[in-house]
Protein backbone atom coordinates (compact mmCIF):
# COMPACT_ATOMS: atom_id res chain seq x y z
CA UNK A 1 0.00 0.00 0.00
CA UNK A 2 1.24 3.45 -0.89
CA UNK A 3 1.08 5.35 2.38
CA UNK A 4 3.40 8.18 1.45
CA UNK A 5 5.83 9.73 3.90
CA UNK A 6 3.21 11.34 6.15
CA UNK A 7 -0.27 10.56 7.38
CA UNK A 8 -2.66 11.96 9.97
CA UNK A 9 -3.51 10.23 13.25
CA UNK A 10 -6.66 11.40 14.99
CA UNK A 11 -9.03 9.87 17.53
CA UNK A 12 -12.11 11.78 16.32
CA UNK A 13 -12.00 10.93 12.62
CA UNK A 14 -13.30 7.45 13.32
CA UNK A 15 -16.37 8.52 15.24
CA UNK A 16 -15.56 10.68 18.23
CA UNK A 17 -18.03 12.99 19.93
CA UNK A 18 -16.37 16.19 18.76
CA UNK A 19 -17.39 15.89 15.10
CA UNK A 20 -20.38 14.84 13.04
CA UNK A 21 -20.27 12.10 10.37
CA UNK A 22 -20.52 14.74 7.68
CA UNK A 23 -17.63 16.73 9.09
CA UNK A 24 -15.46 13.62 9.34
CA UNK A 25 -16.11 12.82 5.68
CA UNK A 26 -15.37 16.40 4.62
CA UNK A 27 -12.17 16.37 6.68
CA UNK A 28 -11.01 13.14 5.04
CA UNK A 29 -11.67 14.60 1.60
CA UNK A 30 -9.72 17.72 2.50
CA UNK A 31 -6.79 15.75 3.90
CA UNK A 32 -6.61 13.79 0.67
CA UNK A 33 -6.62 17.03 -1.33
CA UNK A 34 -3.83 18.38 0.91
CA UNK A 35 -1.61 15.48 -0.12
CA UNK A 36 -1.81 13.19 2.90
CA UNK A 37 -1.97 9.59 1.76
CA UNK A 38 -3.15 7.85 4.93
CA UNK A 39 -5.41 8.38 7.94
CA UNK A 40 -4.98 6.51 11.21
CA UNK A 41 -8.15 6.25 13.29
CA UNK A 42 -7.09 6.59 16.91
CA UNK A 43 -8.84 4.77 19.71
CA UNK A 44 -10.24 1.28 19.39
CA UNK A 45 -12.05 1.87 16.12
CA UNK A 46 -13.74 -0.89 14.20
CA UNK A 47 -13.36 -1.72 10.51
CA UNK A 48 -16.78 -0.19 9.91
CA UNK A 49 -15.52 3.19 11.15
CA UNK A 50 -13.10 3.33 8.22
CA UNK A 51 -15.70 2.56 5.56
CA UNK A 52 -17.34 6.03 5.19
CA UNK A 53 -13.94 7.73 4.87
CA UNK A 54 -12.75 5.27 2.24
CA UNK A 55 -16.00 5.51 0.30
CA UNK A 56 -15.86 9.32 0.26
CA UNK A 57 -12.27 9.53 -1.06
CA UNK A 58 -10.53 8.22 -4.14
CA UNK A 59 -7.15 6.90 -3.05
CA UNK A 60 -6.75 7.55 0.68
CA UNK A 61 -5.58 4.60 2.77
CA UNK A 62 -7.38 4.34 6.12
CA UNK A 63 -6.05 2.33 9.06
CA UNK A 64 -7.22 1.54 12.55
CA UNK A 65 -4.65 2.82 14.97
CA UNK A 66 -5.50 0.66 16.81
CA UNK A 67 -8.35 -1.85 17.08
CA UNK A 68 -8.16 -3.39 20.56
CA UNK A 69 -8.09 -7.17 20.61
CA UNK A 70 -10.17 -7.12 23.81
CA UNK A 71 -13.09 -5.22 22.31
CA UNK A 72 -13.59 -6.77 18.86
CA UNK A 73 -14.25 -10.41 17.98
CA UNK A 74 -11.67 -11.68 15.51
CA UNK A 75 -14.12 -13.52 13.26
CA UNK A 76 -16.35 -10.47 12.94
CA UNK A 77 -13.35 -8.23 12.28
CA UNK A 78 -12.16 -10.61 9.56
CA UNK A 79 -15.56 -10.64 7.87
CA UNK A 80 -15.84 -6.85 7.87
CA UNK A 81 -12.27 -6.55 6.64
CA UNK A 82 -13.00 -8.86 3.73
CA UNK A 83 -16.09 -6.92 2.70
CA UNK A 84 -14.35 -3.54 2.86
CA UNK A 85 -11.21 -4.73 1.10
CA UNK A 86 -13.23 -6.39 -1.65
CA UNK A 87 -15.09 -3.13 -2.30
CA UNK A 88 -11.96 -0.96 -2.06
CA UNK A 89 -8.81 -3.06 -2.65
CA UNK A 90 -5.60 -1.80 -1.10
CA UNK A 91 -7.18 1.02 0.89
CA UNK A 92 -7.61 -0.40 4.38
CA UNK A 93 -5.05 -1.51 6.95
CA UNK A 94 -6.13 -3.39 10.05
CA UNK A 95 -4.02 -1.99 12.88
CA UNK A 96 -4.45 -4.12 16.00
CA UNK A 97 -3.05 -3.87 19.50
CA UNK A 98 -3.23 -5.29 23.02
CA UNK A 99 -4.13 -1.89 24.51
CA UNK A 100 -3.52 -1.35 28.26
CA UNK A 101 -4.63 -2.75 31.59
CA UNK A 102 -6.16 0.63 32.49
CA UNK A 103 -8.38 0.49 29.39
CA UNK A 104 -9.36 -3.18 29.15
CA UNK A 105 -11.00 -4.97 32.07
CA UNK A 106 -10.02 -8.42 30.80
CA UNK A 107 -6.42 -7.47 29.99
CA UNK A 108 -4.05 -10.40 30.54
CA UNK A 109 -0.95 -11.93 28.93
CA UNK A 110 -0.82 -9.36 26.12
CA UNK A 111 1.74 -11.15 23.96
CA UNK A 112 0.09 -14.57 24.15
CA UNK A 113 -3.31 -12.98 23.67
CA UNK A 114 -2.08 -11.22 20.54
CA UNK A 115 -0.76 -14.51 19.19
CA UNK A 116 -4.15 -16.08 19.84
CA UNK A 117 -5.92 -13.19 18.11
CA UNK A 118 -3.71 -13.51 15.04
CA UNK A 119 -4.41 -17.23 15.01
CA UNK A 120 -8.13 -16.44 15.10
CA UNK A 121 -7.79 -13.97 12.21
CA UNK A 122 -5.97 -16.65 10.22
CA UNK A 123 -8.58 -19.30 11.06
CA UNK A 124 -11.61 -17.14 10.28
CA UNK A 125 -13.85 -18.16 7.36
CA UNK A 126 -12.47 -15.10 5.57
CA UNK A 127 -8.92 -14.66 6.95
CA UNK A 128 -7.16 -11.30 7.14
CA UNK A 129 -3.97 -11.55 5.07
CA UNK A 130 -0.83 -10.81 7.04
CA UNK A 131 0.05 -8.18 4.42
CA UNK A 132 -3.07 -6.18 5.33
CA UNK A 133 -2.55 -5.94 9.10
CA UNK A 134 -0.02 -4.22 11.36
CA UNK A 135 0.64 -4.47 15.09
CA UNK A 136 0.95 -1.74 17.70
CA UNK A 137 4.34 -3.06 18.74
CA UNK A 138 6.64 -1.41 21.28
CA UNK A 139 8.85 -4.06 22.87
CA UNK A 140 11.21 -6.48 21.10
CA UNK A 141 8.92 -9.52 21.38
CA UNK A 142 5.92 -7.75 19.89
CA UNK A 143 8.09 -6.21 17.17
CA UNK A 144 9.34 -9.66 16.20
CA UNK A 145 5.75 -10.87 16.11
CA UNK A 146 4.85 -7.92 13.87
CA UNK A 147 7.72 -8.86 11.57
CA UNK A 148 6.75 -12.52 11.38
CA UNK A 149 2.96 -12.32 11.24
CA UNK A 150 1.97 -8.96 9.81
CA UNK A 151 3.02 -6.29 7.34
CA UNK A 152 4.86 -4.44 10.10
CA UNK A 153 4.46 -2.16 13.09
CA UNK A 154 2.61 1.00 14.09
CA UNK A 155 4.27 2.07 17.37
CA UNK A 156 2.59 4.81 19.38
CA UNK A 157 4.31 7.37 21.61
CA UNK A 158 7.88 6.72 20.54
CA UNK A 159 10.95 8.66 19.52
CA UNK A 160 13.49 8.29 16.70
CA UNK A 161 15.71 6.04 18.82
CA UNK A 162 12.84 3.58 19.20
CA UNK A 163 12.35 3.73 15.44
CA UNK A 164 16.02 2.93 14.92
CA UNK A 165 15.81 -0.08 17.24
CA UNK A 166 12.51 -1.21 15.74
CA UNK A 167 13.93 -1.15 12.23
CA UNK A 168 16.82 -3.33 13.33
CA UNK A 169 14.33 -5.91 14.65
CA UNK A 170 11.83 -5.67 11.78
CA UNK A 171 14.43 -5.90 9.07
CA UNK A 172 14.47 -3.88 5.86
CA UNK A 173 11.20 -4.99 4.32
CA UNK A 174 8.52 -4.66 7.01
CA UNK A 175 6.41 -1.52 7.25
CA UNK A 176 7.38 0.81 10.09
CA UNK A 177 4.84 3.59 10.65
CA UNK A 178 5.35 5.30 14.03
CA UNK A 179 2.96 7.88 15.42
CA UNK A 180 4.42 11.30 16.29
CA UNK A 181 2.82 14.15 18.21
CA UNK A 182 3.10 17.73 16.94
CA UNK A 183 2.50 20.92 18.91
CA UNK A 184 2.22 23.87 16.56
CA UNK A 185 3.77 26.36 18.96
CA UNK A 186 7.13 28.03 18.53
CA UNK A 187 8.16 28.73 22.14
CA UNK A 188 8.91 26.38 25.01
CA UNK A 189 6.69 28.24 27.45
CA UNK A 190 3.67 27.56 25.22
CA UNK A 191 4.56 24.21 23.66
CA UNK A 192 5.78 22.24 26.65
CA UNK A 193 2.77 22.85 28.93
CA UNK A 194 0.42 21.68 26.16
CA UNK A 195 2.57 18.62 25.55
CA UNK A 196 2.91 17.89 29.26
CA UNK A 197 -0.86 18.03 29.83
CA UNK A 198 -1.35 15.64 26.92
CA UNK A 199 1.42 13.25 27.94
CA UNK A 200 0.41 12.91 31.59
CA UNK A 201 -2.37 10.39 30.91
CA UNK A 202 0.01 8.09 29.06
CA UNK A 203 2.55 8.11 31.89
CA UNK A 204 -0.01 6.17 33.95
CA UNK A 205 0.32 3.23 31.55
CA UNK A 206 3.22 0.83 32.23
CA UNK A 207 3.48 -0.25 28.59
CA UNK A 208 4.68 3.23 27.71
CA UNK A 209 6.83 3.94 30.73
CA UNK A 210 8.52 0.52 30.44
CA UNK A 211 9.30 1.33 26.84
CA UNK A 212 10.76 4.68 27.81
CA UNK A 213 12.96 2.94 30.38
CA UNK A 214 14.27 0.68 27.62
CA UNK A 215 15.11 3.84 25.71
CA UNK A 216 17.18 5.26 28.58
CA UNK A 217 14.68 7.33 30.55
CA UNK A 218 14.08 7.00 34.28
CA UNK A 219 11.35 7.53 36.86
CA UNK A 220 12.52 11.13 37.21
CA UNK A 221 11.44 11.74 33.61
CA UNK A 222 7.87 10.62 34.40
CA UNK A 223 7.14 13.09 37.19
CA UNK A 224 4.81 16.07 36.81
CA UNK A 225 3.70 15.18 33.31
CA UNK A 226 7.16 14.45 31.97
CA UNK A 227 10.58 16.06 31.97
CA UNK A 228 11.65 18.54 29.31
CA UNK A 229 13.95 15.84 27.93
CA UNK A 230 11.07 13.41 27.53
CA UNK A 231 8.72 16.04 26.11
CA UNK A 232 11.24 17.17 23.54
CA UNK A 233 11.95 13.67 22.25
CA UNK A 234 8.33 12.55 21.67
CA UNK A 235 6.77 15.87 20.59
CA UNK A 236 7.73 18.04 17.65
CA UNK A 237 7.39 21.74 18.38
CA UNK A 238 9.07 24.95 17.27
CA UNK A 239 9.28 26.86 14.02
CA UNK A 240 8.54 25.23 10.67
CA UNK A 241 12.15 24.21 10.04
CA UNK A 242 12.40 22.61 13.47
CA UNK A 243 9.20 20.62 13.04
CA UNK A 244 10.29 19.46 9.57
CA UNK A 245 13.63 18.38 10.99
CA UNK A 246 12.04 16.49 13.87
CA UNK A 247 9.73 14.58 11.55
CA UNK A 248 12.62 13.76 9.23
CA UNK A 249 14.53 12.31 12.18
CA UNK A 250 12.01 9.47 12.20
CA UNK A 251 12.56 8.82 8.50
CA UNK A 252 16.32 8.98 8.96
CA UNK A 253 15.99 6.40 11.75
CA UNK A 254 14.16 3.96 9.47
CA UNK A 255 10.48 4.90 9.36
CA UNK A 256 8.64 4.36 6.09
CA UNK A 257 5.75 6.57 7.10
CA UNK A 258 5.04 8.89 10.05
CA UNK A 259 1.48 9.25 11.41
CA UNK A 260 1.25 12.81 12.70
CA UNK A 261 -1.04 13.67 15.58
CA UNK A 262 -1.69 17.36 16.20
CA UNK A 263 -1.95 18.16 19.90
CA UNK A 264 -4.74 20.72 20.21
CA UNK A 265 -4.51 23.95 22.13
CA UNK A 266 -6.60 24.59 25.26
CA UNK A 267 -9.29 26.44 23.31
CA UNK A 268 -9.50 24.01 20.40
CA UNK A 269 -12.77 22.28 19.61
CA UNK A 270 -13.62 19.74 16.95
CA UNK A 271 -11.26 18.47 14.31
CA UNK A 272 -8.01 20.49 14.01
CA UNK A 273 -8.44 21.15 10.32
CA UNK A 274 -6.60 24.48 10.29
CA UNK A 275 -3.63 22.78 11.95
CA UNK A 276 -3.68 20.02 9.34
CA UNK A 277 -3.55 22.66 6.61
CA UNK A 278 -0.52 24.20 8.25
CA UNK A 279 1.18 20.81 8.50
CA UNK A 280 0.56 20.22 4.82
CA UNK A 281 2.19 23.56 4.02
CA UNK A 282 5.32 22.95 6.05
CA UNK A 283 5.96 19.31 5.09
CA UNK A 284 7.35 18.37 1.67
CA UNK A 285 4.92 16.03 -0.10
Amino acid sequence: MRLGRYGIWNSELGGGDASTPGERVEAAQELESLGFRALWLGGSRDVSDAAPLIEATSSLVVATGILSIWQHDAAGVAARHTALSAAHPGRFILGIGASHALLASDYHRPYSSMVDYLDALDAAPTPVPATERVLAALGPKMLRLARDRSAGAHPYLVNPEHTRQARAILGPDALLAPEMKVVLETTADRARPLARAYLSRYLEMPNYTNNFVRLGFSEDDFRDGGSDRLIDTVFAWGDDDTIRRRVEEFHDAGADHVALQVVPGPDSAGLPRADWRRLAELLPQ
